[in-house]
């Protein structure tokens, strides 16, 4: 498997915002890398997926592993490697956490140690470890981009999204530590904020009717951010004429909004 232009690599591509993102960069003649984690009764999903992705003429190969094992980082990178492919885009969109409180009302249950040490690994460590290799073994290079999903609950409050609150802050973090350390080499690093938007996880969240209703009640158009919004952002931020603005945004050292802002012009744009 080769590629004319660098692939995308995608950790959590077979739904929501990585399945959207998949669809957008293969449409814009990239190879797509995904990793995702699957039983059964999903895979028809994922293997349609597949199809339509080879059907727009890109190589496409996917990996139904636990993108925060150690093991799978190694097979998908050597993969890589064999296939003398190089990450031109790498997206961090894994939703795999723990949903429950702190200290619970009685007769509940706590978030265990290995719950919250697992959300924390699996959606935002393991975007360092990623990082961490793919340079170290010279797949990722100059001109690179690399996306992290965050979401406003890294700053807010929501019942039983507290383990998952503090993997969004430590993400926003690390993209800030990433994007300060990969400057010199001249690969961006940026999180994306895209808003309440209706993806699997989404609906996972407790109250998530109640969020997505307040969230249709502020936008003007009447309607939530979709996977579809956010991917066209990325395959447009991506280019090589907007390395400025993402630089800009690299050396502001704050939350990147803006990016989430864009996509917010692009749903208000589309009614």
């Amino acid at each position: 498997m080769s590629a004319a232009r660098p692939s995308v690599l995608v950790l959590g591509c077979s739904s929501g915002f990585g399945a959207a993102v998949c669809r957008a960069f293969a449409k814009a003649g990239h190879g797509i890398y995904g990793v995702h984690l699957d039983r059964r009764s999903t895979m028809p999903a994922v293997q349609a997926l597949h199809t339509e992705l080879e059907a727009l003429g890109v190589p496409v190969r996917f990996f139904n592993q636990n993108a925060a094992a150690d093991d799978t980082r190694a097979l998908v990178l050597d993969a890589l490697a064999e296939d003398g492919a190089t990450v031109g885009v790498l997206v961090h969109s894994l939703a795999f956490g723990t949903l429950r409180p702190f200290v619970p009302e009685a007769g509940g249950r706590a978030v265990a140690k290995r719950q919250l040490d697992m959300t924390l690994d699996v959606m935002a460590h393991s975007l360092v470890y990623w990082t961490q290799d793919l340079v170290a073994r010279q797949l990722i290079g100059a001109g690179s981009r690399i996306y992290a999903m965050t979401s406003s609950g890294s700053t807010r409050v929501f019942p039983h999204y507290g383990p998952v609150s503090a993997a969004k802050a430590a993400l926003e973090s690390h993209v800030r530590q990433l994007a300060m350390e990969l400057a010199p080499r001249k690969i961006t690093v940026n999180a994306v904020l895209a808003g309440v938007t209706d993806t699997p996880a989404l609906r996972k969240i407790p109250g998530a009717d109640h969020i997505a209703e307040l969230a249709r009640r502020k936008n003007p158009s009447g309607r939530l951010t979709e996977p579809e919004d956010v991917a066209a952002c990325l395959v447009d931020l991506a280019r090589p004429d907007h390395v400025r603005q993402q630089q800009d945004l690299r050396k502001s050292g704050r939350r990147h909004d803006s990016l989430g802002e864009v996509v917010v012009d692009l749903a208000r744009s589309r009614q």
